[in-house]
């Protein structure tokens, strides 16, 4: 089992970050993480390679996420709550994934990925909604051959419970390491 985790908190030990160890803690096989804040990835910037050929042409670690998503298992999108949407450093990495919308949409051809599970772990303080960000996870995960459903665990009001003490989240968090270590049917 192969699992890749974008990581777009901020925060090295915040609230999406404890989630995210809950349930690296329970999953089987192997793990690579990127830290959407520390791993250096560019953000797209629209030069059109990738409308020609399957390349992109920044250098950089995502060179190593395109060759583990090639046969993955799973994909865990994880962000805190930014004005009811994913972080802006995630949507920056994310944005690389114009790789495989280009595949599809200019050159059509179906990007050589493996069928995965998906899922989205939001973090969110105050009243803001999560359905805009969870939306937009499900998107970004269909580019990388994630079909629903699309497993969610949510922690919100974590500016008056952290996801520690989310007694709902961590079950969840239980329950989606049991659905990514299973076996595909």
């Amino acid at each position: 089992m192969k699992t890749l985790i974008l990581n777009g908190s901020p925060r090295k030990n915040g609230e999406t970050a404890m989630l995210i160890n809950t349930l690296k803690s329970r999953l089987s096989g192997e793990i690579f993480q990127i830290d959407c804040y520390a791993d250096g990835i560019s953000p797209c910037t629209d030069c059109r390679l990738c409308r020609k050929k399957p390349v992109c042409r920044i250098n950089d670690k995502m060179q190593e996420v395109y060759d583990y998503l090639k046969d993955c298992d799973n994909v865990v999108i994880a962000s805190p709550i930014f004005f009811e949407e994913l972080s802006g450093r995630l949507l920056d990495v994310a944005s690389r994934f114009q790789v495989y919308a280009s595949a599809l949409i200019f050159r059509h051809e179906k990007p050589e990925l493996s069928r995965k599970k998906g899922a989205v772990i939001l973090t969110a303080g105050g009243s803001g909604g999560m359905t805009r960000a969870y939306y937009t996870a499900c998107r970004l995960l269909e580019n990388v051959g994630v079909r629903e459903p699309v497993f969610c665990v949510c922690s919100t009001h974590t500016d008056s419970l952290p996801a520690n003490d989310d007694k709902a989240a961590l079950s969840d968090i239980i329950t989606l390491a049991k659905e990514l270590n299973a076996k595909s049917v």
